[in-house]
């Protein structure tokens, strides 16, 4: 297969402008843990409810594509779930209510939930049934009594797999109502096993991933019919959506890079026109973190298609085979009962011809062909990288650091190093020609919004953000941006007396 160093190259610097340079990904989480951290979500009835929520979704990863979503996960902290009926030791039982995972006589990738424990809770006892003269929950009225509580508040509210699809100050987000667990689920325990042999993730990646633990969502396994059977009823689905975020973080920005790269290629290219395409950017994570733990490619610029490549030439063995297993329960085979028969066929001879065509395959997606034709036509071409990131990454490294060390200090309780800090963050931004360059200025006013609201400047946080929506919108942040100015807005109506 072809490999050119100096394409791959330019590959590289066109993605870097097309997704991120490193600093501006890992600026863009930080800029969602602060406002996990902040802990006011746009969601009213979040709000309402005072419950724990973490993001996630690729926009949570750190793109910002057209296609990149944003998935809020929330859980009630007094559910407890075990894996183990000698856990239940630990907790309270006239406080909390614990939940038995069982995966004994289930689908890989999903257990049933029973309770061991009487409840208080009225949304427990409206979702349980009996089933062998045993208490279990129903994924199917869970979803319906979540619908029903969203729709009061939000009337466009509506049922999408596990998750609510609703519209949050103009923004379209899927939230999942689950339950969380620091139990690792027997299911998932070679998981670690196979990471600790392979040395991917790091051991202390693998230490905080079980710390934080899973989810269990509501829904149940894929149908083979229209009916939906009680056992697929009692189901939910094991979810390490956090595990999952916390890996591709741990990823170097090569192999960030390709993870983009072939989930544009999935978009532009393999799924084009399909209405309803086999393969979606799940199955793209999922061959990335396969790929990445064999640790048989080398992760740098200059060997980009040659990665690019090698991961999709996994994903035809897999469509070849039928089998692509999840990353942590390697039992579950994510393609059964979807990827089968004469679709199938068609995806793999698809997948076969796109990798025959070595390099002209990237032509066919509008975005990567405005990245390698110039390169392909003229052999002398160079990317004007010095030009672009090289340049911006000391802005916003500076006004980086400076953003740090205003929440560093706010969460340590020193009160005048933070203020300190907050007037340095405005002085550079104040003197933005020459501090920050103009593809920034749109996410550094926004991050000043986000520092002020943090230590209870509102007024100042207000101006911030209307200053961000005067920017360049190079980060295409403007509807966040209208969302907190509507949540300051509110936030001042209710002091004034």
């Amino acid at each position: 297969m072809e490999h050119i160093p100096r394409l791959s190259e330019v590959l590289y610097v066109g993605l870097c402008r097309k997704i991120g340079t490193p600093t501006e990904v890992s600026f863009r989480r930080d800029v969602m843990d602060i406002e996990e951290m902040v802990g006011k979500p746009k969601d009213m009835l979040l709000r309402l409810l005072s419950i724990p929520y973490s993001y996630s979704g690729s926009f949570r990863e750190g793109f910002r594509l057209d296609s990149s979503d944003l998935d809020v996960m929330l859980w009630d902290q007094n559910h407890k779930m075990i894996s183990k009926v000698s856990q239940a030791k630990i907790y309270n039982a006239s406080k909390h209510t614990i939940i038995l995972v069982e995966d004994s006589d289930t689908p890989p990738g999903f257990v049933r939930l029973q309770l061991l424990t009487e409840t208080r809770d009225c949304f427990i006892r409206q979702t349980r049934v009996s089933f062998n003269d045993k208490f279990y929950l129903s994924n199917l009225i869970w979803r319906k009594e979540m619908l029903q509580m969203s729709n009061e508040y939000f009337k466009n509210a509506k049922s999408h797999g596990p998750c609510i699809t609703k519209s949050c100050a103009g923004t379209e987000i899927d939230e999942v109502y689950c339950l969380a667990s620091i139990h690792w689920p027997k299911s998932a325990l070679k998981w670690i096993e196979r990471s600790l042999n392979y040395t991917w993730p790091p051991e202390f990646v693998i230490k905080e991933i079980l710390n934080n633990g899973y989810h269990c969502v509501p829904i149940g396994s894929r149908p083979t019919c229209d009916d939906l059977c009680v056992d697929q009823e009692l189901e939910w689905r094991l979810s390490f959506s956090r595990a999952e975020k916390r890996l591709v973080n741990t990823m170097n920005h090569t192999q960030f890079l390709c993870y983009g790269l072939l989930k544009i290629f999935l978009k532009e290219v393999i799924n084009d026109c399909i209405e309803k395409p086999l393969l979606c950017s799940y199955h793209i994570k999922t061959t990335m973190f396969w790929i990445i733990q064999f640790g048989t490619i080398q992760w740098y610029p200059t060997n980009l298609l040659n990665s690019f490549w090698k991961c999709l030439k996994y994903l035809i063995h897999s469509v070849n085979r039928g089998v692509l297993s999840n990353f942590f329960n390697s039992q579950n085979n994510m393609f059964a009962n979807k990827v089968i028969g004469e679709e199938r066929i068609f995806l793999l001879e698809q997948l076969n011809r796109y990798y025959k065509m070595g390099v002209s395959c990237l032509l066919l997606s509008p975005t990567l062909r405005a990245i390698v034709e110039p390169a392909l036509v003229n052999p002398s071409f160079e990317s004007p990288f010095a030009d672009g990131h090289v340049k911006s990454v000391p802005d916003i490294d500076l006004y980086y650091t400076k953003m740090l060390s205003v929440l560093s200090y706010y969460r340590l309780g020193n009160q005048s190093q933070c203020l300190q800090s907050l007037a340095d963050l405005k002085i550079l931004l104040h003197d933005s020609d020459r501090c920050v360059s103009v593809c920034l200025r749109d996410i550094s006013w926004q991050i000043l919004g986000i520092c002020q609201q943090v230590v209870g400047d509102l007024h100042g946080a207000l101006q911030s953000y209307q200053e961000s929506l005067k920017q360049e919108p190079f980060h295409k942040n403007q509807k966040a941006a209208e969302a907190r100015i509507r949540y300051i807005k509110n936030q001042l109506h209710r002091n004034i007396p």
